[in-house]
């Protein structure tokens, strides 16, 4: 009779459990759990952080509902970036998105099993993250962030017809950076562009070198570069400082104090990362799915800026920012 009452017990705890899980909405079913590791907090990565939720959303996935997230930030620290690659690979996630090239390698070095979905990296092939843009293979995919440099250098020229040099600046060892920079010096001898290139190796050079680089070119040019994104207000501060406009990459740095660039829209790169990890949570394999790349960027114009510098905006382009880009004013 004990253990009948025993067992009586047992039952009814198990169904109040159960009753509990029901009315609080709590699922008994494991949910899909993704990975999101970030190098660093910057508004253009926040903004593919942000974009990625929205993906996972179209597809059906909702955190808190029907999915887990673990955020990862390593705030721009290398060895802190390798210490939660190997949290979020050890914690068996389903599948995790890493934004920037950085985050990317930090991850693939820990896994080569758990689906990878790149965010925000200009060139998986030549960072060594997968075999062939267009067939990755294994278990990595994601979308690019390289930006449209022939569309961007025309702009500078553009505002700048007679300009005798102009410089560009970038982390030598950012391989985003250092990818689009290639892409520059091809792309300003097809246009017949002076360009003359300067590196640094930290933030801490960007100080002596740009101010170098501003004295000896009529404008100054950044790739997509993590690093100088980081630190923008100092090279704002140095060109502001002698007159010489910047044409950045991306519309946050334009925010910050460049003149206008054509920018890859960095939401929407987090919004295409979210539907790619989404299909691949219900069954595709990264490996059959190509690199996505954008080919087109959207105007972005901070008309303050340039006509703190003495500029003239060229019409097209600021009517064009008017109706289908950023004006900044």
């Amino acid at each position: 009779m004990k253990r009948m009452y025993t067992l009586i017990a047992i039952l009814i705890a198990f169904l109040g459990v159960a009753f509990f899980r029901e009315s609080t909405g709590e699922s008994t079913s494991k949910h899909p759990r993704v990975g999101i590791l970030q190098l660093m907090h910057h508004p253009s990565l926040d903004q593919i952080h942000h974009g990625f939720i929205a993906g996972l959303a179209d597809e059906g996935f909702h955190e808190g509902k029907n999915l887990t997230i673990d955020y990862q930030n390593a705030q721009a620290d290398q060895s802190t970036l390798k210490t939660m690659a190997n949290k979020l690979v050890n914690e068996h996630d389903n599948a995790i998105f890493a934004i920037t090239t950085p985050a990317a390698q930090s991850v693939a070095n820990s896994t080569n099993k758990i689906p990878l979905i790149l965010g925000a990296v200009t060139n998986p092939k030549g960072a060594g993250l997968v075999k062939d843009n267009r067939h990755p293979g294994g278990n990595i995919t994601g979308v690019s962030d390289q930006a449209p440099v022939a569309q961007q250098l025309a702009l500078v020229k553009e505002f700048m017809p007679k300009a005798k040099s102009i410089g560009i600046i970038y982390t030598s060892s950012d391989s985003s950076a250092s990818t689009e920079h290639a892409i520059f010096v091809k792309e300003a001898k097809r246009q017949h562009v002076n360009l003359k290139s300067y590196t640094i190796a930290n933030s801490n050079d960007l100080n002596q070198v740009s101010q170098t680089a501003l004295n000896n070119n009529d404008a100054l040019i950044v790739p997509t570069d993590n690093t100088i994104a980081g630190a923008m207000q100092t090279l704002v501060k140095n060109a502001n400082a002698v007159n010489k406009p910047i044409f950045p990459a991306v519309a946050q740095m334009v925010k910050q104090g460049g003149v206008a660039t054509y920018s890859i829209n960095q939401y929407d790169l987090g919004v295409r990362g979210g539907r790619m990890t989404g299909k691949i949570l219900k069954g595709e394999k990264p490996g059959n799915m190509a690199i996505d790349f954008s080919r087109h960027g959207e105007p972005v114009l901070n008309v303050k800026q340039a006509h703190r510098l003495g500029l003239t905006i060229p019409k097209h382009f600021e009517h064009e920012a008017e109706t289908k880009g950023q004006v900044l004013k």
